[in-house]
């Protein structure tokens, strides 16, 4: 029988020059930017958050789904600053816990820069080497083509065999160990 994963100890991330952490409810402003952003969220199909109690409700949801091992979501900040500029997280994890989706988000002031990148290289790893990942899958929408050439830049394959049933413009991609 194999052994069930579980991440419920939250392991924060490093990198050369970011700290992947855990989301806290002083997060809430920089979460609200993410999630109520037109220009964030112009590929995504998620409602937009209207009020900033929307966001402490999320970094509860996001806190509460850390604990029942159903997603591990990371604030994305430098090392020298604190200060939140982006997320990444693994969620929509299998039942057998063996593929899991990447979905990511960072401030445009930020985007252009090897962040976002520096920080899927890690998750990555860390999806494959600590918590035994085979499969990462990640959907963006067909026109965002920043984040397509980042998925092909880690060696992503565009699964054009699948469709999103939640939303026919995204493209699958998917990365095997």
């Amino acid at each position: 029988m194999e052994e069930k994963i579980e991440f419920t100890s939250f392991q924060e991330l490093t990198t050369e020059s970011l700290v992947l952490r855990m989301l806290k409810t002083s997060d809430e402003n920089e979460i609200f930017i993410l999630r109520s952003d037109d220009d964030i969220n112009k590929y995504i199909s998620r409602p937009k958050l209207k009020h900033k109690a929307e966001a402490k409700e999320f970094i509860s949801k996001i806190l509460d789904g850390i604990i029942k091992n159903k997603v591990l979501y990371w604030a994305i900040t430098f090392k020298e600053n604190p200060k939140l500029i982006g997320t990444i997280c693994l969620w929509n994890f299998s039942e057998d816990k063996k593929t899991a989706e990447l979905g990511y988000e960072l401030f445009p002031d930020f985007q252009g820069r090897g962040i976002m990148n520096e920080a899927i290289k890690k998750v990555i790893g860390y999806g494959f080497q600590t918590i035994g990942l085979e499969t990462i899958e990640a959907f963006t929408n067909k026109n965002n083509l920043k984040s397509r050439s980042l998925l092909f830049k880690n060696n992503f394959s565009a699964d054009i065999t699948r469709i999103d049933e939640d939303d026919i413009n995204n493209v699958i991609f998917v990365l095997k160990k």
